[in-house]
């Protein structure tokens, strides 16, 4: 059985199982309220501002790295923001077996590790394997919004998208100044930042 966090100490799910897909209204106070997923949360600056800025959706925000999730989850306590939701864990991972089919309306994923040498492409997130979990883990109309610095990686990202018949692109989502990512924040007017949204059909 998963263990339900407490929001006053602590935003971590914890799954009873790591195998399935995760029941996620058991972890929130409203079930039927849309997802969004912000997927490799880092220090958390976007998923705070955003969270504080839209009570009326929940969030569940995933890393790899412990140490990030255990910073960012005591920055939404400190600030009561119950909304949100926190899982250690690798994305492909997560959006492959963990999350539902048909759970997330919006995923953002900014600033992926573009893992530059060439002998650790391999381990790149966007492939065409991850972008089928993806599609299946979208709602109907469900969106994807990308950034990133690198700009190889972004042209890659953006050829298999728009050669997906599955996926149209939609308007660039711009975050507001609170929402920039460290990552955009140290690359902001220093490199140009590649951006593109891609909505489910």
């Amino acid at each position: 059985m998963p263990v339900v966090c407490d929001p006053s100490t602590s935003l971590r799910i914890h799954p009873g199982n790591w195998l399935g897909p995760l029941e996620l209204d058991r972890h929130f106070a409203n079930p039927g309220r849309p997802l969004d997923l912000d997927l490799g949360c880092g220090k958390g600056r976007f998923l705070v501002a955003r969270a504080a800025a839209h009570p009326e959706t929940r969030f569940l925000g995933l890393d790899r790295m412990l140490e990030r999730i255990r910073k960012v989850d005591r920055k939404l306590v400190r600030r009561q923001l119950h909304n949100v939701r926190l899982l250690r864990v690798e994305g492909y991972y997560a959006v492959t077996y963990l999350l539902p089919a048909a759970s997330v309306r919006t995923c953002f994923c900014l600033f992926p590790d573009p893992w530059p040498k060439k002998r650790h492409h391999h381990h790149r997130l966007f492939s065409p394997p991850f972008v089928d979990a993806l599609h299946r883990t979208l709602q109907p109309g469900g969106v994807l919004h990308l950034a990133t610095d690198h700009q190889p990686y972004f042209e890659e990202i953006y050829a298999l998208l728009s050669s997906d018949p599955r996926f149209a692109p939609e308007p660039v989502f711009i975050p507001r100044p609170a929402e920039r990512t460290d990552f955009e924040l140290l690359y902001l007017g220093r490199k140009p930042i590649g951006r593109c949204s891609f909505r489910k059909r």
